[in-house]
């Protein structure tokens, strides 16, 4: 895991991406936020052989490739899942069948986007020290 690398979000609301934005400032932290309106183009970065992020924070609900998918595909392709990149939902609500469908593809976590700036803000933070404190194995290509 690369504690330094860049924090991706898959959102394809562009209010959300606003709001994400303004609390990634907030916060301060020193990753890049780069941010990806469907899965198919966050396939396309995460399959960059130089490419080594922090941590994906994804929709589920957006065209092209939904965020299930993307994680299919993440999880299918050993050279990213060598990567250890935690790889997080962050959706709008938490069914059942989702939740379940979202552990059985290996996710890290599962969270409902909170409706409070401040919300998002403690969640984020949360979810950002707990992946800086955590240990993973080194990647070496």
């Amino acid at each position: 895991m690369n504690k330094n690398g860049a924090i991706v979000i898959v959102e394809d609301d562009t209010d959300d991406q606003e709001m994400f934005s303004e609390v990634f400032k907030e916060l301060n932290y020193k990753n890049e936020i780069v941010f990806f309106n469907d899965g198919q183009e966050a396939l396309t970065y995460l399959t960059g052989k130089t490419v080594e992020p922090f941590v994906v924070i994804s929709d589920i609900n957006m065209p092209k490739l939904n965020g299930m998918e993307l994680r299919k595909q993440i999880h299918e392709n050993e050279n990213i899942r060598l990567k250890t990149i935690p790889y997080l939902f962050f959706t709008t609500s938490a069914e059942q069948e989702a939740v379940v469908d979202a552990y059985s593809k290996s996710i890290q976590g599962f969270f409902v986007k909170p409706s409070s700036f401040q919300g998002l803000k403690s969640t984020m933070k949360t979810i950002v020290e707990y992946w800086q404190k955590c240990e993973s194995p080194n990647y070496v290509e």
